[in-house]
């Protein structure tokens, strides 16, 4: 298993958006939107909170997710 980092952060930032509305404009418990935005490198990530995310930010899933090791 590789090892991912989700561009939470950065993303919500360029939108001016704080953690709190990414979980409000997502529906994710704002706990696991910090965990997201705050890991260095996951190895397991829930697809549908992804799929929220990109969404949300209006991205592809794939500028979500950086590949730190594969």
């Amino acid at each position: 298993m590789g090892l991912i980092r989700l561009r939470v952060r950065e993303f919500a930032n360029e939108k001016g958006w704080t953690l709190k509305e990414v979980s409000n404009r997502t529906s994710i418990p704002y706990t696991t939107i910090v965990t997201y935005a705050n890991s260095s490198g996951m190895v397991t990530v829930d697809y549908t909170a992804l799929h929220k995310m990109a969404r949300a930010f209006e991205i592809a899933i794939e500028d979500l997710v950086e590949i730190l090791e594969e």
